[in-house]
């Protein structure tokens, strides 16, 4: 070959060369900088979001100690990219049979809500109280039976759809129960499912390890409530649990109200949608946990997840979740144990009569803010406690469950006597010198009503003091019912007192609650009326606002158990609750100073003067009685509600206490219950407390 080809050839190969080198950095150049979301969204075929749950705020006492906090626990899940799909029904059921037996076996619960159980025979029946849950599974959009459908029918169903036959009865049934709540929760790639909580490390361990039987079941760390091991204001912190499905179709119409707005933001558009619940999420059932659930419940986020071709997982947070809010109370936890030991022990030491189980509640109220320092019910329970115990307690005949301040309404016997004096002198009925003779019995028309004691001539003060029931039902005679109805409103008797928490409107005497209930209202009727008697019913809470608004001169508070929300990092806060008047009774100075007075004699020189006597202020207070009716073992039984309201210190009052003991012999009994806690309230209001401080936010 001669030399000019050689060249020629050697040309041809260096331009081809040069071309194809041209060719491939355009190509790289292309994908790096030109087709790079076009390739990297090829190579994807999955995103989705996933809701990220947010920690729930914490509740603390009014001085910053923590009354529910948070701690981190293990969930475990069924993540939908990974898990098997429901048309590979063998995989499926082979995983959450060996789940199941993996927590059985380690005396672990599992979420089994399937409302289907064996009897003592053996036999399928549905579960009490499950009504709703027994129609939404016979529903054509799941088993489609009829209403008249037995249980044994409706796990013949669940056992066909779910290809359960080659399992043993109790195994099929613990399986569907998983599967049927995959559904009724809606599990899906963005809902993962929760197959059980609060799990121990050990078992995590055990799942991560055997990953290839476990195939898409992952564990996740969340927070769960912290309520302590003692039973501290359970009935007004209260408890969160598993949203039911009243409670999620409530949220779900509340959350298509808000979706409704034409004003919304696509950004806030996106927000209430991210924070919709889903049937897997908690809520507050009651007490604080439920009335506070707005501002405790945070903001959930989102986590955006894609899955490429090679099956690679990247997850990215878009939104982050932001904690809830720190709810601060009002109640002083140190003040609110002193009320409940004080309230437990006086209970103890009291014999109950006739067989009656005593039980009793008691408040302390701030008389010039209506702020509820302390505020408990005996027999209690701790909240750590109220799922494990719930049958129990909710069987128990002496209802620890119940809120007897907020709940429960009782005849107020002589502590009405008060505002009855108010009601006398402020109508001009009677002054201070006023006397009513007391011969022991006051005959009325012919009927007679009598009195513990034979009083002679006695005015206001004395009658306050020694409790004389002929005085005010003189008093009552001639004032009307009228008259004592107009100043026992004012004191917020028989209405609810506007506290955040549930509370029970009870009753006042009187021709308008007759009318409703289609009875008539006789004269007799307002004698007994003006000693707490008749159809009287208030709740403690009324009881201590009431002893609060005769204390502090004459304004009625709305009561209040949250003092303020702040942000979770406590650098700002969202709201207080500040001071509330109610109402201004107009009641004059002289006419409060008069009562003060009868109350004063009562706490020093009568029936509770031995109990206040070695306390380091004066104080003042009213006790009263009412006959009860229970039914025991079949049997009509008497007993007697002992009460007492008090206020101190005296010359410059700062708090209110009321007290009910439930089966006891008298008023006087529950004084000591007073004098202790006013007992730890005087030795430490002089004292300078270390109070644990956050910033500024809970001065």
């Amino acid at each position: 070959m001669d030399k000019t080809k050689i060249i020629r050839r050697a040309r041809v190969t260096f331009v081809l060369f040069i071309c194809a080198a041209i060719i491939f950095v355009s190509a790289v150049v292309r994908v790096q900088f030109f087709d790079e979301d076009s390739y990297a969204a090829g190579k994807k075929y999955r995103t989705y979001e996933v809701a990220v749950e947010a920690s729930r705020g914490e509740i603390l006492d009014r001085n910053g100690k923590p009354l529910v906090t948070n701690r981190q626990g293990n969930r475990i899940i069924f993540d939908a990219s990974s898990f098997p799909s429901s048309s590979e029904k063998e995989q499926r059921n082979t995983i959450i049979n060996s789940l199941i037996k993996l927590f059985e076996s380690n005396s672990l619960e599992w979420d089994d809500n399937l409302p289907i159980i064996f009897d003592d025979n053996g036999s399928l029946v549905f579960a009490e109280d499950r009504e709703a849950d027994i129609k939404a599974l016979k529903n054509k959009n799941m088993l489609n039976l009829n209403r008249y459908a037995t249980a044994q029918n409706c796990m013949d169903a669940l056992i066909d759809m779910y290809s359960l036959s080659d399992y043993a009865l109790a195994d099929a049934r613990k399986i569907a129960s998983v599967l049927y709540e995959m559904w009724r929760t809606g599990y899906s790639v963005s809902n993962p499912f929760v197959f059980a909580e609060d799990v121990p490390n050990e078992i995590v361990s055990i799942i991560l390890e055997n990953s290839d039987l476990y195939t898409g079941v992952k564990s996740e760390v969340v927070t769960y409530r912290e309520y302590g091991n003692t039973p501290l204001a359970s009935h007004i912190l209260g408890i969160v649990g598993v949203i039911n499905d009243t409670e999620y179709e409530n949220a779900k119409k509340k959350n298509e109200e808000l979706l409704s707005s034409d004003t919304l933001t696509a950004v806030q558009r996106k927000k209430i949608e991210v924070n919709a619940y889903s049937l897997n999420d908690d809520i507050g059932k009651f007490g604080i946990e439920s009335v506070m659930e707005e501002y405790l419940r945070g903001q959930k986020g989102i986590k955006t997840v894609s899955i490429d071709t090679d099956s690679n997982v990247s997850e990215e947070y878009t939104i982050p979740p932001v904690q809830g809010n720190t709810v601060v109370t009002t109640i002083d936890s140190t003040l609110q144990s002193v009320a409940q030991t004080a309230l437990e022990n006086r209970i103890l030491e009291l014999t109950a009569e006739a067989g009656l189980e005593a039980a009793g509640a008691v408040v302390v109220l701030n008389v010039n803010t209506g702020e509820v320092l302390a505020s408990a019910s005996y027999p209690t329970y701790n909240l750590a406690e109220y799922y494990d115990k719930y049958d129990e307690l909710a069987k128990n005949p002496a209802s620890p469950l119940w809120n007897r301040v907020l709940q429960s309404t009782y005849e107020p016997g002589s502590t009405m006597k008060p505002v009855m004096a108010v009601a006398g002198l402020e109508s001009g009925t009677i002054n201070k010198d006023s006397k009513f003779f007391c011969g022991k019995v006051f005959d009325y028309h012919g009927q007679e009503f009598g009195c513990l004691g034979s009083h002679g001539n006695i005015n206001v003060v004395s009658a306050l003091e020694v409790s004389c029931n002929i005085f005010f039902y003189n008093l009552a005679d001639l004032m009307g019912i009228d008259i004592m109805n107009d100043y026992s409103r004012r004191f917020g008797l028989g209405s609810k007192t506007g506290v955040e928490l549930p509370e029970a409107s009870g009753i006042l005497a009187g021709k308008a609650y007759r009318e409703s209930v289609g009875q008539k209202w006789y004269s007799g009727d307002t004698i007994q009326a003006a000693i707490g008697q008749s159809d009287n019913q208030f709740t403690l809470m009324q009881m201590v606002n009431y002893c609060a608004t005769i204390a502090n001169n004459g304004t009625r508070y709305t009561p209040h158990f949250v003092k303020s929300v702040v942000t979770y990092d406590y650098s700002d806060t969202v709201s207080e609750t500040g001071i509330t008047v109610a109402q201004n009774t107009g009641v004059a100075q002289n006419t409060i100073n008069i009562v003060k007075e009868g109350m004063y004699d009562v706490a020093n020189y009568s029936s509770c003067a031995s109990a206040f006597s070695p306390l380091q202020y004066k104080v003042a207070a009213k006790t009263g009685t009412a006959q009860i009716k229970k039914i025991v073992n079949g049997s009509i039984v008497n007993g007697n509600n002992g009460f007492i309201m008090c206020f101190g210190p005296y010359e410059a009052p700062e708090i209110a206490i009321a007290v009910v003991v439930e089966n006891v012999n008298s008023g006087t009994a529950t004084a000591k219950v007073a004098a202790d806690i006013f007992e730890y309230y005087f030795s430490s209001r002089s004292q300078v407390s270390a109070v644990q401080q956050i910033n500024s936010i809970l001065n």
